[in-house]
């Protein structure tokens, strides 16, 4: 007889319907996630569903809300004993849902008029109901599709939860009638066995083993997501790493599977000499493959891994707390380090053969397979791994050794209880890279996000594809910076426009165009950009680490528009007004940021200047707001939000006054002198002012005590009509130089700084050196030539401040790179000039104006640049 299922009505909604029977264990229908698809269908217009309402009212569909489809109408598609009890079950447990529904709505009356309508129309023929529900739901997610191209990675997940626990169902009922057809035998209440009950037996148990296999599959097919979860969860992904649901599926699998093994070894006198020993096989089949997928890497190890540096990994059985509970001591569990080609091979032998050769030498690598009782685990730990030595095999080509992956293999043997069958159990980690110096990391990277971005959840190991689609890319990329920004506002459609054309050298297509085009990894890591001496991700990567140290409050606030090539900002704030800025990544330095604004002439006449790009050591010394702040350049952040609004919850607090111990406060500020500041050629020809006598260098500020010497740069000076339009100049004031005369404030980047009496090496005076009036025949003619970024097309204006968003140790390089050769006329003043001190700050000739820290005191704030690691 067929089990008598018993309806459980929820009490709210979002809850499930209990199947139960009492010979076996019940399986619930669970919402496994928030997002439903009741929260989508509920906010569009009900016109859309008026067709599904013509045997279900809306009305009823609104109460029932999500409990609708947390049901398996979908998966209910036969009309045997089973089929018919579920569907009576359901259509009960929906009355009562319904009954309870009505009482807390205003129309009471015409909604139990409805459920009376339901109950008479569907009491006799309940799969009926169940048909017409599978269109009423099959009717909404057409709609959904229709709208959003896709449904919620949740409602699928929901679905196959569903048909799931439902196919357990059937496997029990299916041992049930097994049961009841050994009970119909002779000897029963005087009964007499059925005549067609032995012809029956056999085709009921081998439906019943192919819907066992049926299940075993869908187990596998979630352990085989979950691990590719685990692997995307590397690129920034989100990721339930809680295994629990897993291991209760697999449990409970385990246990019907047992049932039958159980009915089947009952009537093996029955089912005859041929057919029992197929089916014998056949679950020993399911058992091991069962056992042997179970057996998972719960904690990966790191992905880029160094040697010599120790690191944990953590592995777990599912099923060991169920087959290893009567084990009389625990069993260990080795890690050894194998190449990709001892992968491969492991994988075309389904994990039977054994570890010929480790490839590298790893300490404390034996750890106990454990049980915990309290949380219902079997794991082996290992916390103080460490990967003493690696030995590399055999390159390809162009191959690098960061482009070499290798795995950790771990393995143990177990008897399982109570059949005391002996399986080898194997699992390798996700690919790792494995590196001997800190500046191979970044390369490191690149293989390990391109092979978790776009290897397939089934392939051989570890191979991965070579060209991808830009959009897969586009998600890769706008993943990975949210993660490790840790922002949730991602990458613009203007920023993956900015992107392709980096990483394509495509400067005429549109923004469509990059839509159907593929990138390589050549593309991506190992071809240098041209005019560059680094590959796009060594870019990128600079990027993701200095917004990650320094920028993510004010990317998250939309502060920082970011990627943007230098030309598209000279449209954007060439029509502006005055002080009008923005700020972008530097597109030729690696891990740099810079602020673009516009001045403007007397005659109207616009100039868009790009302050030298700030490094995360520049921001480290003072913050990116402070800077803005100090800058009375900049009036408005693109396109017009004043900038103390914009960015005055980012200034930090200055101090005043003596701190606690007597001494006065210093503050450092940063200054950007345009040419337009600099002296009026009126006093080109006047003397000099009388050189001042050494003195103590002391760390005093500007604007707190009198200079030591009043540079005339320091004070605002009235431009005169018709000024020419000049290269900005940044005053540099280094704590080991001092002034000798105010004009040396003056004096070009490329001049040396004036040197106390006692480190000035000996030479002539001279005499128009440093004069005020000197100034503009010091400067270059124009600034020095340095990469440019190419033309962009016209793109609509960016929304500084919009919220839409589409939806990881640092590359450097040196500022030298980006710093092209000085023009004819600084070489030429360079000749007459005196050799520099050993003391003094090496010239400067980017195109950009030099930023500096004016406090005494403090050195050159791009100290050491020179010194960066991992540029290529």
């Amino acid at each position: 007889m067929p089990p008598d299922p018993l309806a459980s009505p929820p009490d709210a909604p979002g809850e499930f319907l209990q199947v139960r029977n009492p010979a076996f264990p019940s399986f619930n229908f669970r919402d496994c996630s928030k997002m439903s698809l009741w929260n989508l269908v509920s906010h569009m217009p009900p016109e859309e569903f008026s067709s599904l309402s013509t045997e279900f009212p809306r009305s009823l569909r609104c109460l029932l809300a999500e409990w609708l489809e947390n049901q398996p109408w979908e998966f209910i598609n036969g009309s045997d004993a089973f089929c018919s009890s579920m569907a009576s079950g359901m259509l009960s447990a929906m009355l009562e849902k319904l009954r309870s529904a009505a009482g807390s709505d205003g129309q009471q009356c015409q909604i139990l008029q409805q459920v009376s309508n339901i109950e008479n129309t569907f009491r006799r023929d309940p799969l009926r109901l169940v048909a017409v529900v599978r269109a009423v739901l099959e009717g909404e997610k057409a709609a959904v599709l229709k709208r959003d191209h896709h449904l919620p990675l949740s409602f699928h997940r929901r679905q196959e939860e569903l048909k799931f626990n439902l196919g357990l169902q059937r496997l029990q009922h299916r041992i049930h009638e097994i049961q009841a057809l050994r009970d119909e035998g002779p000897g029963r209440d005087g009964a007499v066995q059925s005549p067609m009950a032995p012809r029956e037996l056999p085709n009921l148990i081998l439906e019943a083993v192919k819907e066992l296999e049926a299940a075993k599959q869908q187990v596998l097919k979630r352990i085989q997501i979950w691990k590719r979860q685990q692997q995307l969860a590397g690129n920034g992904a989100i990721f339930e790493e809680n295994l629990a649901p897993l291991q209760k599926r697999c449990e409970n699998l385990f246990e019907v599977y047992l049932q039958l093994q159980q009915q089947v070894m009952a009537v093996s006198t029955e089912l005859g000499p041929e057919l029992l020993p197929r089916l014998l096989e056949r679950f020993n089949e399911v058992l091991s493959s069962l056992v042997r997928s179970s057996f998972l890497v719960e904690k990966q190890p790191p992905q880029v891994l160094k040697t010599q540096t120790k690191f944990q990994a953590s592995v777990r059985f599912l099923l060991g707390p169920r087959l290893l509970k009567a084990a009389a001591k625990p069993y260990m569990v080795r890690a050894d380090m194998v190449t990709e080609k001892q992968a491969r091979e492991l994988e075309l032998s389904n994990y039977n053969n054994t570890l010929s050769e480790s490839t590298g030498e790893i300490l404390h690598n034996m750890v106990a397979l454990e049980t915990n009782p309290t949380s219902g685990t079997c794991c082996a730990n290992f916390k103080n791994v460490l990967l003493k030595k690696i030995k590399r095999c055999e390159r390809k080509g162009s191959e690098s050794v960061t482009e070499e992956k290798c795995a950790v293999l771990f393995s143990t043997n177990v008897t399982l209880t109570p059949s005391n069958i002996s399986i080898h159990l194997q699992v390798l980690s996700l690919p790792i890279v494995v590196i001997v110096h800190g500046n191979q990391d970044n390369n490191a990277k690149a293989t390990v996000l391109w092979d978790n971005a776009f290897s397939d959840i089934e392939r051989v190991p570890f191979v991965v594809a070579e060209r991808v689609p830009w959009d897969k890319m586009c998600d890769t990329l706008n993943l990975k910076f949210m993660a490790e920004v840790q922002t949730t506002k991602g990458l613009l459609k203007e920023h993956y426009f900015f992107l392709a054309q980096k990483i394509f050298n495509d400067h005429s297509a549109s923004p469509e165009d990059f839509q159907s085009r593929h990138v390589s990894w050549a593309q991506f890591n190992k071809e240098i950009l041209p005019g560059r001496g680094f590959t796009f991700w060594q870019w990128f990567d600079g990027v993701l680490d200095l917004t990650k140290r320094c920028l993510k409050s004010y990317w998250s606030d939309r502060l920082i528009m970011g990627f943007i090539s230098k030309q598209y900002v000279c449209k954007l704030l060439s029509m502006k007004p005055d002080g009008t800025f923005l700020l972008r990544f530097s597109d030729s330095e690696i891990g740099g940021v810079t602020i673009a604004y516009v001045i403007r002439g007397q005659d109207g006449s616009s100039q868009v200047e790009n302050i030298q790009p700030f490094s995360a050591k520049d921001l480290s010394i003072r913050s990116l707001g402070d800077r803005i702040r100090d800058l009375e350049q900049l009036r408005n952040l693109y396109p017009n939000t004043p900038k103390d609004q914009a960015f005055g919850s980012h200034y930090n607090k200055e101090q005043t006054g003596k701190d606690g111990r007597g001494y006065v406060s210093t503050a450092i500020k940063m200054t950007v002198e345009s040419e337009r500041d600099q002296q009026p050629p009126s006093t080109m020809g006047a003397l000099p002012e009388a050189p001042q006598m050494p003195m103590f260098n002391l760390p005093v500020l500007q604007h707190e005590l009198p200079p030591i010497c009043n540079p005339p740069t320091f004070c605002s000076q009235p431009i005169p009509p018709n000024y020419p339009p000049v290269e900005p100049n940044i005053m540099m004031v280094p704590e080991t130089h001092c002034f000798a005369s105010s004009s040396s404030m003056l004096s070009s980047p490329s001049l040396p700084h004036c040197q106390d009496p006692v480190f000035r090496p000996p030479g002539p005076f001279i005499p128009n050196l440093g004069m005020p009036g000197d100034v503009p025949q010091l400067l270059s003619a124009g600034p020095s030539v340095e990469p440019q970024d190419e033309e962009m097309p016209e793109l609509p204006s960016f929304q500084a401040v919009e919220d839409a968003s589409l939806q990881t140790p640092p590359r450097w390089m040196s500022p030298g790179m980006e710093q092209s050769s000085a023009s004819e006329l600084d070489q030429l003043l360079l000749q007459d000039m005196p050799p520099l001190s050993p003391f003094a700050p090496l010239p400067q000739h980017s195109g950009y104006p030099n930023s500096s820290l004016s406090s005494w005191g403090l050195g050159d704030a791009r100290w050491d640049d020179s010194m960066r690691p991992g540029h290529a």
